[in-house]
């Protein structure tokens, strides 16, 4: 093999086992920046002016920095000490100087985590919260306030529709949705992949006179979109699949299979000829 196709195979093989590792760090460092940019930030913010506020008498700023502070807000003062004297012993200048002061140690200094570890605590205090009856009772009227407010009731139940899907322990889900199967869809001769609902609806039973299954059958790679249809219980082959393997499977595009679905029955070759026949 020539060396510039070694080098391509060494190169796509190191992509291949490092790529999953980058991608997954990438994520979290993401999610960490959001919540520390958009979250964190304000929550420290509001830690900095709780301790002002408390502590005024024992947050002590050293005159140096009061100065300092004074004269980039008020570049006028510069070089008129007396001035100067009356507004660095003003309580108010003392203040915002000190929240400056603090500000660089809890918004850019080691402190900043703080933020971040009360958003995280605060999220599962909130967690805890609804999972209790009065929790949910309470959780219901805002959602029925939202839903009844006419630009967000627009946009609210599909956010929560995706949300729920991604965050809903894998217990809910199996609940929505019971087993994966394979049925042939958009025509004969092409299998899709999709996830019971249900049975079908009643009056296409009893019309038909056939047991019915309502089959979602997303789309790949956003799974979250998809086509209800409705077909004989009997046309649908049972998948030995969970269904969070099946979303692997539809976001991947089918690269990523369960294990126990490669393997591959082998059939005798005339067999193969028939079907291809029919």
């Amino acid at each position: 093999m020539p060396v510039r196709g070694r080098l391509k195979g060494y190169f796509l093989r190191g992509m291949a086992v490092l790529l999953p590792t980058i991608l997954t760090i990438w994520i979290f460092v993401v999610v960490y920046t959001f919540i520390q940019e958009n979250i964190s930030y304000h929550i420290n913010r509001g830690l900095v002016r709780v301790i002002v506020l408390v502590g005024k008498d024992r947050v002590n700023v050293p005159d140096e920095e009061v100065r300092a502070y004074l004269l980039r807000e008020k570049p006028e003062l510069r070089g008129n000490d007396a001035e100067l004297a009356i507004h660095m012993k003003r309580p108010e200048i003392r203040r915002r100087a000190c929240i400056e002061r603090l500000e660089g140690i809890w918004l850019d200094g080691p402190a900043s985590i703080a933020g971040f570890v009360i958003a995280v605590i605060s999220v599962c205090i909130i967690g805890a919260v609804l999972a209790s009856v009065m929790g949910r009772t309470l959780w219901r009227q805002i959602e029925k306030f939202i839903l009844n407010t006419p630009v967000l009731r627009r946009v609210y139940p599909y956010i929560k529709q995706v949300t729920d899907f991604l965050l809903a322990p894998e217990q809910q889900k199996r609940l929505s949705f019971s087993r994966v199967v394979a049925v042939e869809y958009p025509r004969k001769g092409i299998w899709s992949l999709g996830m019971v609902t249900g049975s079908g609806l009643k009056n296409v039973t009893e019309s038909v006179r056939r047991d019915f299954l309502t089959v979602l059958v997303p789309t790949s790679p956003t799974p979250f979109t998809g086509f209800v249809i409705m077909i004989p219980k009997k046309n649908a082959i049972d998948l030995d699949m969970t269904i969070e393997e099946a979303f692997r499977f539809l976001i991947s595009g089918g690269v990523i299979t369960p294990a126990k679905a490669r393997e591959m029955p082998t059939f005798p070759s005339a067999e193969l000829e028939l079907e291809s026949e029919d």
